[in-house]
């Protein structure tokens, strides 16, 4: 595997931003140190390494540390380059793909963190019609980008794929605890098909979190939820 000094991945396993970050190594072969963190108690390295957000994923390349998930990615692209490109080659194709990956960030990564929020069964439902309202715009982002091939980089997974598809793990835990489906073949084929492509690529079964621990680390999050709002009444 490609390597080119020492690399080392702050995370959690259960992180969608830090399984984003995992399947661009994978995809570029890059070899890397996974340093798990507990995000409900911070360490020192977490801490000096993003004194910033304090949050993960951070990249540390030759003791120098690199944060945000998709910078992270674009840095990874650039640095190692014997493999594969992930961003799109010419700069409209990356523009289009850095504009989605920002709709997934700002847009359906707080809807579906609305899902698991939910506190009934009628706001969870007002919140999955949220979610799928996010979702369908990238049915048409999927058939534009793709060309009318497999993934959105066309016919290899690229940048806007592991941006999107480092959800997907997620919506099947979401599935798993509550019965609900974000990418469904009845509303958004293109993105089923593609998302069931998608997870069995070898970058993304690396980087697949546990059901347990996504399930696990839920529920503790649903607890400190719940416990502060009772706390604001």
């Amino acid at each position: 595997m490609a390597s080119e000094g020492d690399v080392k991945l702050l995370g959690t396993v259960v992180s969608p931003f830090a399984v984003r970050v995992r399947m661009a190594l994978h995809l570029k072969g890059v070899s890397y140190e996974y340093l798990e963190q507990d995000l409900f108690d911070k360490g020192e390295l977490l801490l000096a390494s993003n004194p910033v957000h304090k949050k993960v994923p951070v990249l540390i390349h030759a003791d120098r540390p690199v944060c945000e998930s998709l910078a992270i990615v674009e840095y990874v692209d650039q640095v190692w380059t014997d493999a594969a490109s992930i961003l799109p080659a010419d700069p409209y194709g990356r523009a289009v793909a850095r504009f989605w990956a920002a709709y997934v960030d700002d847009k359906l990564f707080p809807a579906w963190i609305g899902i698991l929020r939910a506190a009934t069964e009628e706001d969870r439902a007002e919140k999955l019609d949220a979610a799928l309202a996010v979702v369908g715009p990238m049915e048409e982002a999927l058939a534009q980008c793709s060309g009318g091939k497999d993934y959105f980089a066309g016919d290899s997974v690229g940048y806007l794929d592991i941006a999107l598809g480092c959800n997907l793990f997620w919506f099947e835990a979401l599935r798993e605890m509550f019965g609900v489906t974000i990418i469904a073949a009845g509303s958004t084929p293109l993105l089923a098909a593609w998302a069931e492509r998608f997870v069995q690529r070898e970058a993304a079964k690396k980087a697949a979190p546990p059901m347990k621990s996504m399930v696990d680390y839920a529920g503790k999050l649903r607890s400190i939820w719940a416990a502060a709002a009772t706390a604001a009444k």
